[in-house]
């Protein structure tokens, strides 16, 4: 073969031979790192019941633990819980007014304790905060809907379930019945729920069982399961504090070890040295106690001594350590670093609105996670119920139950905040409402409020003030620009007469 036609020989070098992803090598760096992927149904089954009892634990035991619940509560929740906003239509096409006051006005009924929760306990908002803490603690609720004389003047209300009595334990294959049972659930082939499994629905029963085969079994249409999944295919939620719980539990002991040390050193406490000769002869459960009091000096028997010790820890360190910590448990969490600590050192204007603005994000993507899990799903499961029983009126007379479709439509209001920058915000969002980039609604519904009832609100407002100008004998022109120039809106001049307005074009 001709020297030019020779295949031209490959080198290949060990470093060009190495896997391209450093991650993927098997070196003794990585030799604890797991190298076999878990299915979704391996890591419930592995971790789910230690992570919830150590999440409930740190929730009970930890100041940032309970901060963190209840930053969820007071930014998914809030005061006012989710509010319903009726949109429905009448036969022109317009809102139906009427209707949607009386379907908003029942429903506000239907939220009181009395009714909606089968204990006759807590209100629609607290049951709202008892889910959305449920699942930020133990990765999951369970609601169940009761219908019926025991739930209550309206016949529907709900019961909020432990989910640990669930058993995610409990697995089968080919159980009795159709499709196959995986942490408590029975689903069909696709994966859709049947039922679900609970050890009990009783509040007289205090304690789990675990490996019973006596289970209370209720139709997957009575319950409402509500969790974030991380992984396709799960089944079954994991805490949201789960990946900090280690460090938040570390950062806790370090902490009281600290405090403890500190105290100790502001004490001056030391150690008894006995002379030759001297000391008592103590047996193996003898103890030798001297107490240590802040500004004391106590008088030591003959022959012992004081060997000092002076801790010096916590140290320089300590704090930036801490935030740091702190730091990486906000990221894991969704939340600012400030709000989780309180700490509002150095912090500057432009970074706080930022990092505002990113976690409010973060809000309003589990306020309408909450909105399609829950909340939607209950109303739509009181709705048909309030109408048969004609529960929801106009004038004394109910609305119509075959109008339903009507009726069903409705938006959500979740809570929002308030401006960072009051004077900046209210001026962007004028500029950006006048030239067409956003609608009054959509600015008033980021304020938290139904665009409907703050313009039937200020309508009210106007017309009382033009009637307390003509009740002190003014007339109905006068008061009206009297109101319009105390809104800072001029009134509008007449035209000339004789004055031709209309618009010629070429």
């Amino acid at each position: 073969m001709p020297a030019d036609r020779r295949p031209a020989r490959k080198f290949f070098s060990l470093s060009s031979m190495a896997r391209m992803f450093t991650a993927a090598n098997n070196d003794r760096l990585t030799a604890g790192w797991g190298a076999t992927p878990l299915t979704a149904d391996q890591i419930i089954d592995r971790n789910q019941r230690i992570l919830v009892a150590r999440s409930r634990e740190q929730a009970s035991n930890n100041d940032y633990g309970k901060a963190f619940l209840r930053m969820c509560r007071q930014n998914i929740v809030g005061s006012t819980g989710v509010q319903l906003q009726a949109q429905s239509i009448d036969d022109k096409g317009k809102l139906d007014t009427k209707a949607n006051q009386a379907i908003e006005a029942a429903y506000l009924e239907w939220s009181k304790p009395n009714n909606c929760d089968v204990t006759g306990k807590r209100s629609w908002r607290l049951i709202q905060s008892a889910c959305v803490n449920s699942a930020a603690k133990d990765g999951e609720f369970f609601v169940r809907m009761v219908w019926g004389r025991d739930a209550g003047p309206w016949g529907f209300s709900l019961q909020t379930l432990d989910p640990q009595r669930c058993p995610v334990d409990m697995n089968e294959k080919n159980p009795r019945g159709a499709g196959f049972i995986r942490h408590g659930i029975r689903f069909n082939k696709y994966g859709r729920p049947l039922s679900y499994f609970f050890s009990t629905t009783d509040e007289k029963e205090s304690d789990y069982r675990y490996g019973d085969k006596y289970y209370v079994e209720i139709p997957a249409d009575q319950i409402i399961h509500g969790f974030l999944s991380d992984i396709e295919g799960q089944k079954r939620g994991l805490p949201w504090m789960a990946t900090g719980l280690f460090r938040m539990r570390q950062l806790n002991a370090m902490e009281e070890a600290a405090i403890v040390n500190a105290r100790v050193g502001a004490q001056k406490m030391g150690f008894i040295k006995w002379k030759d000769g001297f000391g008592p002869e103590l047996d193996e459960d003898d103890e030798l106690i001297v107490d240590s009091e802040a500004g004391e000096w106590q008088v030591l028997p003959e022959g012992a001594e004081i060997q000092e010790t002076n801790p010096q820890y916590p140290s320089g360190e300590f704090p930036p350590f801490v935030k740091h910590c702190l730091r990486s448990l906000a990221a894991g969490f969704g939340v600012q670093y400030n709000n989780l600590a309180t700490d509002l050192e150095g912090v500057n204007f432009s970074s706080i609105r930022q990092g505002t603005l990113d976690e409010r994000e973060h809000w309003k993507d589990l306020q309408e996670w909450l909105i399609e899990t829950l909340i939607q799903p209950v109303f739509e499961a009181w709705l048909p119920r309030a109408l048969l029983a004609g529960l929801i009126q106009v004038n004394g007379r109910p609305l119509k139950p075959e109008r339903i479709d009507r009726y069903s439509r409705v938006s959500w209001q979740a809570r929002r905040w308030q401006w960072i920058d009051p004077r900046a915000d209210v001026d962007a969002a004028i500029s950006a409402k006048n030239n067409g980039l956003v609608s009054p609604s959509t600015i008033i519904r980021e304020q938290g409020r139904d665009p409907q009832s703050v313009w039937a609100e200020a309508a009210r407002d106007v017309r009382a003030m033009i009637d307390a100008y003509v009740a002190e004998g003014l007339d109905e022109k006068t008061a009206t620009e009297l109101v319009l120039l105390s809104m800072g809106k001029q009134p509008q001049k007449p035209a000339p007469t004789g004055a031709n307005n209309d618009k010629t074009t070429a």
